[in-house]
């Protein structure tokens, strides 16, 4: 009985696998190509995890955003999520210098390549580095949003707020605090 559940398992994952490959290889948006490279867990019949995951998205300008973690988790209930555990990503615009992402956690969705990054984020952009607890990444509307704990340092300055938000296009910045009574605060390291 127990062997007839571990092969029935087995098909599963394998189907899971199947389609998910299938989703890539055949549903691509045209604007968009994925490149992806994937290794399931040695004896992971159990489960839906994924290790050394790498996404590559392109758009038809050539600016690409890649996405590489350690470890990911498929959502059974919406198979276009992916929870993952450390986890880096590289935005590459074409006239632009590279925006590396750094944290703990992510969720990733292979649809519109949205992302959520979370805990201990980190963004390196030239001499700029922002710490924070939360990212939003959209590709799509080139918008990046960072929020809770936000710790902005360049060569000058540190500074801290609640959100900033980064237009990865324009590099246009905003910075903000969630109560309008307080105000971003500006250290200069000098």
């Amino acid at each position: 009985m127990n062997k007839s559940k571990n092969i029935k398992l087995f098909f599963f994952i394998f189907f899971l696998v199947i389609l998910v490959f299938y989703f890539f290889k055949f549903e691509k948006k045209k604007s968009i190509t994925i490149d992806q490279t994937l290794e399931l867990e040695e004896n992971s019949y159990n489960s839906n995890i994924i290790l050394d995951i790498e996404y590559i998205a392109k758009d038809e300008k050539g600016n690409s955003y890649k996405i590489i973690a350690k470890k990911g988790e498929i959502d059974l209930s919406n198979t276009n999520i992916i929870f993952l555990t450390e986890v880096n990503g590289i935005i590459e615009m074409v006239d632009s210098s590279k925006i590396k992402i750094k944290s703990d956690f992510g969720k990733y969705n292979i649809n519109n390549y949205d992302t959520i990054f979370s805990k201990n984020v980190i963004v390196d952009y030239l001499d700029n580095k922002i710490t924070g607890e939360y990212l939003d990444f959209s590709m799509l509307k080139n918008i990046l949003m960072i929020s809770k704990n936000v710790i902005y340092t360049n060569i000058e300055n540190i500074l801290y707020a609640d959100t900033i938000e980064m237009n990865i296009k324009t590099k246009d910045i905003q910075i903000s605090m969630y109560e309008k009574d307080k105000k971003v605060q500006i250290k200069s390291k000098n």
